[in-house]
Parts: structure tokens; C-alpha cells; sequence
């Protein structure tokens, strides 16, 4: 019924202190709940500094405060590392779904994330996992972003632990999927010079669309603009809860479980206040596995009489036919089910588009 969803709160104290065992399966089955009716958390005990915290967000800050020439200069090319300017993505071709126009989703944006040199060893290539861009004109902002992705990569891994127990699978079958993972930090910033933009017609400030990967841990202003598709077909509104990290399921995850947990699909739409856009910043950190990973479903998922509803893909595979779409323009028409999702949401026949 409209008006019951909600985001469920957990404490992921039990696994990333020293929880007993019953606490252990507490949690676990909170999570398996929702990760089977809302693919999205509000976790509490993530154990995060609130230094490391300010860090980060006088980092965002920084950068995102520099002059447009300037960030320009960090444009991101070839891999997807460094900055993301306006109009520059539409999210909503990652799903195949053509939003009103092409490349409209107006915030910005600078990724970092782990190099292939950050696994000597392993014959990776810089094709996958990029060089980090580093801006000298924001004085700290290596450290302070560095410190905070740490933290939510180890964040991220405790949750993969609580996913393998809800799972019943091995301990350690996510780190298998993850030794060498292409873990991306995207900070995001939601505001645009006065001028710019008209507030006449329906703005997107990211189109509707499914995370890439396992699992994305999103730090937020508490300012409303992120809406999650609930099972009603309904969008609404997602604020954390104070100290709160959010955490959503991603593509992946929803194949491993033959689509028994969600990849919930979920936007932004710019909050405006008085006429103008209310500035909103957010920082995902996307754990998307190895790129050589191949993902099935796993055996305990398979029991429909129409098989899986997935085929294996490599993590390579999967995340190069979503950034196609969502950087290049090209509609990923391998979203089948998603873009389904999102065309009955907006009242369209998934049939005829």
C-alpha cells in the first residue's frame, strides 16, 4: 500500500566488533529481510570517525568549489577515473530507457578508486581500473579522501560477510569474488550556478537507474532528493537517519540470487526550495568485484522451472555494457528486467518502448 515503504535500520556492530554468535544471526536475518523486500539499509555501527567524516565532506567541498575551468582540467577519459561535469551522463541509458533528453542528469561528479597497480603480481590492466587523478589545487584532498575510502571498503566487506551468512554460503565466497575488486569512491555534488538552469520542467539530477555491482555504501546529506522504486511501483523519498550510512544491493548480487534479493532502482531529484535547487552532496563507494570474476547464480537460487534468470557474466563484461550507456550515450539492451521496471513505474508499456 502507498505510504508503508520504508528503509530498514541495522547495526553492523556484530560484524565489525565481536558479536556472539546469536547476534551474528540476528543480524543476518534482518538483513536477508531486507535485502529480499528493499534491496536498501540504513546501517548504524559502521564504526566510521566523524573525523574521517568532516575529512571527506571538506574534501567534496573543495574540489567541487574550484572554478568550472579548473575541475574541467580533470575530465574523466578512458577508465572511469576524475570528473564528470553536468549533462555529461544520463543514467537512465545504463537501463536502456531513454530519459526526455539524452544526457541530462545534471550533477557532477569525481571518481577515484583502486589502480591496477594496487595489486602487484596480477597482470591487470589500466583499461579496468584506471589511474587516480589527484587535484593540487585542493590542499589535503588525497589524504582525506584515501582515509575515508578505507574506511567504507572496509565497511563494504563486512557487509559482504553478513551477505554470505544470509546466504548460506561459504565465509569467505565474496572474497574470492573480491581479492583484486574494482572498488570505485564516486563523490557526487547536486548544485548548479545560478543561471543555469531553468526550473521549469521536470530536472533530473541522476536518472533512474540500478548500481553496477555487489554492493554500494553512500554517504549523504541528510537533504531530501533520493528516491528508491518500491514494490508498489511508487517512488519515495530516502533521507538517512542521523550518523546513518545507506547501503543498496547492486546488479550483481541480484544474478548471484536469481533476483531473490533486489537491485532496487532508485534517482535523484533536486529538492527546490523557493525556486532554487537546495545543494546536495553524496560519496558512493561501489565494491563491484573482480574484473575477471565471473558471476552465476548461485545453486540454492535455482529452483524455478524457467531456470535462472540470468546467464554468467564477467564483472568486465557487465559494468562495460552499463558505463556504455550511461557515459556514451548507448542503451545497455541487456537491462531487460529493469528497464521493465522503471517504464511501469513511469505509466509506459514495456512493450512499446
Amino acid at each position: 500500500m502507498p505510504g508503508t515503504f520504508s528503509v530498514p535500520t541495522v547495526d553492523l556492530g556484530p560484524y565489525v566488533g565481536d558479536g556472539t554468535a546469536s547476534e551474528r544471526a540476528r543480524l543476518a536475518g534482518e538483513v536477508d529481510d531486507a535485502c529480499r523486500t528493499v534491496g536498501f539499509m540504513q546501517v548504524l555501527g559502521h564504526g566510521v570517525p566523524d573525523d574521517v567524516l568532516a575529512g571527506l565532506t571538506g574534501a567534496v567541498d573543495g574540489f567541487f568549489g574550484l572554478p568550472t575551468e579548473v575541475k574541467r582540467g580533470y575530465r574523466v577519459t578512458g577508465a572511469n577515473r576524475g570528473y564528470s561535469p553536468p549533462k555529461s551522463e544520463s543514467l537512465s541509458l545504463s537501463l536502456g530507457v531513454e530519459s526526455a533528453s539524452r544526457m541530462n542528469d545534471f550533477f557532477e561528479a569525481f571518481n577515484v578508486g583502486t589502480e591496477a597497480r594496487s595489486f602487484p603480481g596480477l597482470d591487470l590492466s589500466d583499461d579496468d581500473y584506471g589511474i587516480n587523478l589527484w587535484p593540487a589545487e585542493v590542499p589535503g584532498f588525497r589524504a582525506a579522501v584515501e582515509a575515508y575510502s578505507a574506511h567504507a571498503a572496509r565497511v563494504a566487506r563486512a557487509l559482504t560477510r553478513v551477505f554470505a551468512d544470509a546466504l548460506g554460503v561459504a565465509p569467505d565466497f565474496f572474497e574470492r569474488l573480491t581479492d583484486h575488486s574494482i572498488d570505485v569512491l564516486r563523490m557526487n555534488n547536486y548544485a548548479l550556478p545560478e543561471g543555469t538552469v531553468t526550473l521549469d520542467g521536470d530536472l533530473t539530477g541522476m536518472g533512474e537507474h540500478t548500481d553496477f555491482g555487489l554492493v554500494t555504501v553512500l554517504w549523504a546529506d541528510r537533504v531530501a532528493g533520493l528516491q528508491v522504486l518500491g514494490a508498489d511501483s511508487g517512488w519515495h523519498d530516502v533521507v538517512p537517519v542521523e550518523g546513518a550510512l545507506l547501503v543498496n544491493l547492486g546488479d550483481l548480487t541480484a544474478r548471484l540470487t536469481n533476483d531473490a534479493w533486489s537491485s532496487t532502482l532508485h534517482r535523484v531529484k533536486p529538492p527546490i526550495v523557493a525556486g532554487t535547487i537546495e545543494r546536495r552532496r553524496s560519496v558512493a563507494f561501489f565494491h563491484d568485484g573482480n574484473v575477471d570474476a565471473v558471476i552465476n547464480t548461485l545453486p540454492g537460487f535455482l529452483g524455478s522451472d524457467d531456470g535462472p534468470a540470468y546467464q554468467p557474466i564477467t564483472v568486465r563484461d557487465h559494468i562495460a555494457a552499463k558505463l556504455a550507456g550511461s557515459r556514451q550515450g548507448k542503451a545497455n539492451t541487456a537491462a531487460v528486467r529493469e528497464a521493465a521496471r522503471v517504464l511501469a513505474a513511469a505509466g509506459r508499456d514495456p512493450r512499446l518502448a
